[in-house]
């Protein structure tokens, strides 16, 4: 998408089961600055939901999600 802000860390889990998605994710948004994007990519079936929960329990931005079934690409905006 055009419109989608550019990432300013790519976290790749493929291959990562839970709960490793999620705890990557917490220490990868903490590496990055206030209002910065992350991109993180899994195929995780369970990541989509841990992902959107951690979000919002951490007072994060969803930007945009897209799940082909296969593979998940969540954009998360750091806000704290």
């Amino acid at each position: 998408m055009a419109d989608e802000p550019k990432p300013a860390l790519t976290l790749d889990c493929i291959g990562l089961y839970c709960p490793e998605p999620l705890f990557q994710t917490r220490e990868s948004i903490d590496s990055i600055e206030i209002g910065d994007v992350l991109e993180v990519i899994a195929d995780d079936p369970a990541a989509e939901e841990d992902l959107k929960r951690f979000a919002k329990r951490a007072g994060h931005e969803v930007v945009s999600l897209e799940n082909d079934g296969v593979e998940l690409r969540i954009l998360l905006r750091r806000l704290k």
